[in-house]
């Protein structure tokens, strides 16, 4: 074996020496690859220095040498900078998400509870107990919160190596979240629990309950077949009583006939028309409701409700006597009539504040902001049809015959679909101050189960209930329930990507520079 050829060697072990202590520096644990790389470059220097003794003075002094360690001195810099972007990557972290439906971000209403802890300034603390104290899904879902807040923080919990804690927080199941928000050892401290199914929509959920303060009721008007939010069936509501009560909402049923009054608990009234028509005093409970400041939420389908224009009217609120009509187009039936209604334009309002996303009305009246010459009464027509739709007159030739053809006494598109209401009392003629909020739907199956969560109905449902609930900063895009395709990695596989994308391409590339050098200096 030649001098040259050791000192081949030499440069070698130098760069299998470097490269195995740098990943140990990264990386600390004794892999395969820091094994291999300092015991076989230790062993490399060893050869060159024995077989080199005489001539390593000699070596050292020659001009290749020197472009050998120029060569050696780049390559560490290199890794040297790579270790420095590492490190500020770390300390620095932020995520780019290039998916079309942000399904790796925080949704809004994520984002907009996190902003509401923030500007209150009060901590939160969430232990997350899970088997061993890992779960990959469920740190990283906390971690995104703990990037999007500097009051937010989490702790993953081996609930059988922290029994105390465990035991302190009454675990009985994992995953098990305990959500603690203000501070620990203050006497204002609120927590939240969640379980099972841990999700961005189940973790923001608990937030909400821990950082709200009291629980408002809403109301579902009962007694005429509406839609009973305890029903699961396809045309029962209890969707929308599950998603309320997930954002601390207290839900009854309320039998207005037998009640002298709308009960004073309730927050919201959701009164929904049906075939049966109400009773006179209902009708008049409700007008009485809505004088004293009551929210309330109308869905009134076509056909029925007629005691309710009568209502809605001094209100700004204009019933039509009408069903919204739409073409559509079949794959090889082309052109046809339908009456599930596709709505993404939207009126300003908070409701429909940065609401950009398609809902779906299956059976629809057209309902008509009518406001004018109303003093103290504002109203806005929140939802809006496309403009191929119109609202048919002909209720009876849709419904007996199915037919429609729109002509001058139609309304043409886009058509209102539904209209929000804010009526200030005094400027109303009222006696005292005061504010009601309505909102009219003109229709009601569109928050049945059936519909509630397809497309964005559930989000504007929900938006409905925050602004007439006074919950403004609840009003955003929920969290979809996407099960994203994601890469879980484990520490291994992690290490792995590291070894294979850092350090062994610059260091198979520094191999064939030292030795295409390496041959060229031997000619």
């Amino acid at each position: 074996m030649g001098s040259r050829s050791t000192s081949l060697f030499g440069l070698w072990g130098i760069v299998l020496l470097a490269f195995g202590l740098v990943a140990y520096a990264v990386a600390p644990a004794a892999s395969g690859y820091v094994l291999v790389h300092v015991g076989l470059g230790l062993l490399l220097l060893v050869l060159y220095l024995t077989a080199s003794r005489e001539s390593l003075s000699t070596f050292l002094g020659e001009r290749s040498t020197k472009y050998g360690a120029n060569a050696v001195a780049y390559s560490l810099i290199f890794v040297a900078i790579l270790v420095a972007l590492n490190y500020l990557a770390a300390r620095h972290n932020h995520r780019f998400d290039l998916t079309k439906e942000n399904v790796f971000s925080l949704s809004s209403q994520s984002t907009n509870v996190l902003s509401t802890i923030d500007k209150a300034g009060k901590p939160v603390t969430v232990y997350a107990f899970t088997e061993g104290g890992m779960d990959p899904i469920i740190d990283d879902l906390l971690d995104s919160y703990k990037n999007a807040s500097n009051n937010f923080s989490y702790r993953m919990v081996d609930p059988v190596k922290d029994r105390d804690l465990a035991e302190r927080y009454k675990v009985t199941e994992i995953p098990f979240l305990f959500i603690e928000y203000g501070d620990p050892a203050g006497e204002d401290k609120r927590t939240a629990t969640v379980t099972r199914d841990i999700s961005e929509e189940s973790i923001t959920n608990g937030l909400i309950k821990a950082t709200a303060g009291t629980k408002k009721m809403v109301c579902f008007l009962d007694g005429h077949g509406e839609a009973d939010p305890e029903n699961r069936d396809a045309r029962g509501a209890s969707a929308l009583q599950d998603a309320l009560r997930n954002e601390n909402y207290d839900t009854r049923k309320v039998l207005l006939a037998s009640e002298a009054s709308v009960p004073a608990e309730c927050s919201i009234f959701v009164i929904a028309a049906t075939e049966r028509p109400l009773f006179d005093h209902e009708v008049t409970q409700i007008r009485e409701y809505l004088k004293k400041g009551g929210s309330a939420l109308f869905l009134v389908p076509p056909s029925r409700g007629q005691q309710l224009g009568e209502l809605l009217q001094p209100w700004g609120v204009k019933l039509t006597d009408t069903v919204v009509v739409d073409q559509v187009v079949r794959l090889f039936q082309g052109p046809a009539l339908g009456l599930q209604i596709l709505a993404s334009t939207y009126g300003t309002h908070p409701i429909t504040q940065g609401f950009t996303e398609r809902t779906i009305f299956p059976m629809a009246r057209a309902v008509q902001a009518d406001a004018a010459g109303k003093p103290g009464v504002s109203a806005i027509e929140i939802v809006k049809s496309s403009p191929s739709a119109w609202a048919e007159s002909d209720v009876e030739g849709v419904f007996k015959r199915g037919e429609a053809a729109q002509d001058d006494k139609d309304i043409k598109g886009p058509v209102s679909l539904a209209v929000a209401v804010t009526g200030k009392h005094k400027e109303m003629g009222f006696d005292k101050e005061g504010e009601t909020k309505l909102v009219v739907v003109g229709d009601a199956d569109f928050a049945s189960n059936q519909f509630f969560g397809q497309l964005f109905n559930r989000d504007l449902v929900l938006n409905m209930m925050a602004w007439l609930g006074g919950e403004e900063q609840q009003i955003s895009i929920r969290p979809r329930a996407i099960q994203a395709s994601r890469a879980q990695l484990g520490p291994a596989e992690t290490r792995r990507i590291f070894y294979l994308s850092v350090l062994v391409l610059p260091e198979l590339l520094l191999f064939l520079g030292l030795t295409v050098w390496w041959r060229r200096s031997t000619k």
